[in-house]
Order: C-alpha cells, then structure tokens, then sequence
C-alpha cells in the first residue's frame, strides 16, 4: 500500500512550482483588474512588465480577433507578411538589420547566446564561446539562461551547470577586463536590472563595455526583456546610453500581454545564422505578428513616449515626497521610465502584503525592491491614486511597527 501524507490534498493539478496566492481576476480594463469576488484591484504589475498597455486595450483586442478570424498557424516553413512589416519596424526603429521572432525572453535569450557563439565560429574562431554575465542578473528559466544568471536559488537541484558564463560584480569594470580570455565571445547585461533589484547601470559603464568589446572583438548583448518596448520612456533602454548593442534581446512588451519575444541584431553579428541554425515552432505565428504590429501601432504613435516620460517624472517626484514622508518604510527610489524600484527599508513582502490589502498590485525584486511596473497607458490621476494607496499602505506598516514596539516594551 502507498505511503500517504499528512499534509493536506492539493486541489490543482498544476506543477507546485509557484506559490501563488489565493486571488484569481476574470477581467481587466487599463490598469485595472476584477478579481473573480467582485473587487477592483489597480494592477501595478502589468503581469511582471508584459501587459505595457494595460488590460483588453481596445486596439490589441481588435488586431487579435480580426486575426483570430483568419488564421493561427502555418509554421514558418512558408512567408509571415506579418512578421515581415513587424520585423521591419523594429530594424526602422533600432540599431538592428535583422530579426528571430520567439515565444518568449528566454528563447530570445538563448538564440542571442546562440547567435554569439555562431558568429565566432563563422569568423573562424570556434573556441570564443564563453560570455561575460553579471551578479543579480536574470536572463531566464532554461539551463543555459539560468547559467547566465548565475543565481544559485535557481540552479540548485538540476544537476551541471551549463559551461561557457563568467559572472562578475555588477558594473566592475576592472573584473570584467580581467575575465576576458582568448574565449570570451560576448558581454552580456541589462541595461536595467529588474529581478535583480531594478538597477540602473550607469551610462558610462555601457559605454566603458561598447569600447572593451570593440577593443577586444566580442559582441555586446543586452537584454532589454524588461526594461525594453517604452518600458523606461524610450523605445528601447539602450538609447539612453547613446551606444547601441550588437544583439538585443526582447519579450514581455512587445506582446503586450500575448506571449512573444525576439532577437534583434547587426547583420554582421547574425551572420553565422544560416538556414537550418536556429528554428522555431510557433515563433512569429500570425496571432502573435497581428499583437506585436498593434503594440507597436501604439508605442510609436507621436506623442506616446514623451507621455510616459512625463508620467514616470511625475511619478518618481511624487514617491520621492512618499519617501521623505515615510523614510523607515522606504530607503531609496530607483529606476528609469516605469521601471521603478522602491528600496525598502522594512522588509518587501511586508510592503507587497500592505499593498495588497489596499488592493494595488506590485512585484517583489531582489535587493529587497518593490517594483512598481504600471501599464505605459497611466495618467496623472492614476498616479495620484497609486500614491495614496502607496502612502497608506505606509502608514499601515508604520503603525504595526510601533504596536510591535509597544508589545516589547510591555514584555
């Protein structure tokens, strides 16, 4: 006879991976979600920076159920018209001559690791295949972007880990000269972090990394799966720097909230990727080429970007005053565009809790960061909104600290 446990059931049949909490939402509209009892939630999460124009836009749900209507899938054994004018866009508007349309950041990561390697092999030097990766890094959940990440929580229990990554302090650059090596192929790095805690490298030191990789021969590659498509305020985070990359990966936005991603880069840096090199099944498949062009219908429209600018000012001047406000709750403000972290000085799942209970929703980082991800489409009233249930749920804390004081005193 089986041995049973006498821990309870579990009700789900799905893989325990997630330790979801008990809240389902069946709608949503712009930045706000119903959850299945009837309450409004007002969704700070953008579904961990997917969803950058909030939920059901009207433009994204006609492109896909005029699409819907017509066709899914071919495979990409036959032309995609629309994954050609969507590829086009992207080169119009990037640095980029090409490019490999995915499912997802980590499939979008791994070709660009791909690519990199192909492209030493091709220029005559199989044996640049190792990539220089950053501590706090998160690139992805396969094995080889869980090796990039270099995160021991994610790599324990699966065995070997995947050779050819050499992690360094974030933003050293004195490590990073020092781990190049005869095979070093590529640099690797966010330009924002956002798993790792929403930091923000400095524009000198993406600048310090374009010259060691011209220097020395290897391919910058960012990964702007976050931070990326209108994220911080301008199309892509590299502009900012005023240096581009030589192969760029992208997700989460571009969909905005349907699942697709891509690997943008050089001609000279794709090179090595012939036919037969690299493939997919449902990557650029009609539904997701019909969202990715209406994403960008909208992003690219005059006006849009400078609008998310000015809210994420706003935004930040208006945390900034929550911070002086409350400076035992929160430490520091970071970030770029809408890509805001808030540093907690309490722990940040009490933050994440108190923000729940004043029905926001907010994404935990590492370094002990809440992030703070609203959907590009918010106004000044939002905002506003957001503020005052991001000063109460302060307060809240605030209180619970100073009834736990008492408790001790009385103790």
């Amino acid at each position: 006879m089986a041995e049973t446990s006498s821990a309870a059931p579990s009700s789900s049949a799905l893989l325990p991976v997630f330790a979801r909490m008990d809240l389902a939402f069946e709608r949503g509209e712009g930045a706000w979600l119903m959850s299945t009892t009837g309450e409004r939630y007002l969704d700070f999460g953008s579904g961990i920076a997917v969803n950058a124009l909030g939920h059901a836009h009207p433009h994204l749900v006609e492109a896909l159920k005029a699409q819907a209507e017509k066709l899914w899938h071919t495979s990409n054994l036959y032309k995609m018209p629309d994954g050609e004018r969507l590829a086009q866009r992207l080169v119009e508007h990037s640095f980029a001559d090409t490019v490999f349309f995915t499912n997802s950041g980590a499939e979008a990561l791994e070709c660009a690791i791909k690519m990199a390697r192909k492209y030493h092999s091709a220029s005559g030097h199989p044996e640049r295949f190792r990539i220089i990766t950053f501590e706090g890094a998160f690139h992805g959940r396969t094995l080889a972007t869980l090796a990039a990440g270099g995160q021991q929580k994610y790599l324990d229990g699966f065995g070997p880990k995947v050779e050819g990554f050499d992690q360094v302090p974030f933003a050293d650059h004195d490590a990073i000269e020092k781990a190049i090596t005869p095979e070093t192929a590529a640099i690797l790095i966010e330009p924002i972090q956002g798993e790792g805690g929403v930091r923000v490298v400095p524009t000198q030191c993406l600048r310090g990394l374009r010259e060691l990789c011209d220097r020395h021969g290897l391919l910058l590659i960012f990964d702007e799966v976050q931070c990326g498509v209108g994220r911080s305020g301008k199309l892509f985070a590299y502009e900012r720097s005023g240096i581009a990359p030589d192969i760029m990966a992208l997700a989460k936005g571009i969909g905005g909230g349907f699942p697709m991603g891509a690997c943008i880069a050089t001609k000279e840096a794709g090179k090595g990727m012939t036919a037969g090199s690299h493939g997919t099944t449902f990557g650029g498949n009609p539904l997701a080429m019909a969202v990715g062009n209406a994403v960008l219908d909208v992003i690219l429209a005059p006006g849009f970007l400078d609008h998310v600018e000015k809210t994420a000012l706003l935004f930040k001047q208006r945390l900034a005053e929550l911070k002086d406000r409350h400076p035992r709750i929160i430490a520091e403000i970071r970030g770029e565009g809408l890509l805001i972290g808030l540093k907690m000085a309490v722990p940040n799942t009490e933050m994440t809790a108190a923000l729940l209970k004043e029905h926001v929703l907010a994404v935990g980082a590492g370094d002990n960061v809440v992030r703070l991800l609203p959907p590009l489409i918010i106004d000044d009233a939002l905002v506003g909104e957001a503020v005052s249930r991001l000063d109460r749920a302060c307060s809240h804390i605030e209180a619970d600290m100073g009834l736990s004081q008492k408790k001790a005193v009385g103790a």
